[in-house]
């Protein structure tokens, strides 16, 4: 397993497939690329998904929720944010704290666990 990630736009639909060469199965590096994607599309933006290993409950590691408020920061705008395992998929969104709910699978969770799992 190496984490993966992917950015979503306002109708569901995959932007950019984040896969730098540096990830490992624990870690995520963030990229300029990265970057340029989430701020050119910030108009048409619903948020980011990411793997992480493991089949049980996913949850937030404390770098994943530091990333989350920078990014939503400096974006000036809410996100959804994803967590993707082998079993679950986890939405997780500001609610005066990032609140996770369980959601199905969505159209682009089978090709992000294909490029991480």
């Amino acid at each position: 397993m190496i984490e993966t990630g992917v950015v979503i736009d306002l109708q569901g639909v995959p932007l950019h497939w984040h896969t730098p060469s540096n990830r490992t199965s624990v870690a995520l590096p963030d990229s300029r690329d990265l970057w340029d994607v989430l701020w050119n599309n910030r108009q048409n933006l619903q948020g980011f998904a990411h793997t992480h290993p493991g089949r049980g409950l996913p949850s937030p590691s404390s770098e994943d929720l530091t990333t989350f408020a920078a990014i939503e920061a400096a974006l000036g705008q809410r996100l959804s944010w994803w967590i993707v395992n082998e079993g679950h998929v986890v939405l997780l969104r500001w609610e005066g704290f990032y609140g996770a709910s369980f959601v199905p699978a969505l159209p682009w969770t089978a090709q992000l666990r294909a490029l991480s799992f």
